[in-house]
């Protein structure tokens, strides 16, 4: 469990798994879980879960800004704009197949 804000250059790596974040995740910082990756706070760098391959890893945030976000290998960056009802808001990435599907969570 990672309690401080992640600055642009940290990386936490989480091996064997699950990663949860109580703080923000600033651009150019990297949080990294073989299992699934929560973060109570906005997701603004770059997750990665399912480091070793698992595809039922996800990615849960309280706020959807990320540069990138990967899951198995499968990845997404900010390059490809999010839908309006995602962006800066809570939300849920999974594997499906070999897409990732992100989720509005309801709060």
């Amino acid at each position: 469990m990672i309690d401080k804000p992640l600055r642009s250059g940290q990386q936490v790596y989480a091996r064997g798994r699950d990663l949860v974040v109580m703080s923000m995740v600033n651009p150019g910082a990297e949080v990294v879980a073989d299992g699934h990756i929560h973060v109570y706070a906005p997701l603004r760098g770059k997750a990665i879960a399912g480091a070793r391959g698992d595809a039922n890893a996800r990615i849960l945030t309280l706020c959807l800004e990320p540069e990138l976000v990967s899951i198995a290998g499968v990845y997404r960056t900010s390059e490809q704009a999010l839908p309006d009802n995602l962006r800066g808001k809570p939300a849920q990435i999974r594997l499906q197949g070999d897409k990732l599907v992100m989720d509005p969570l309801k709060t």
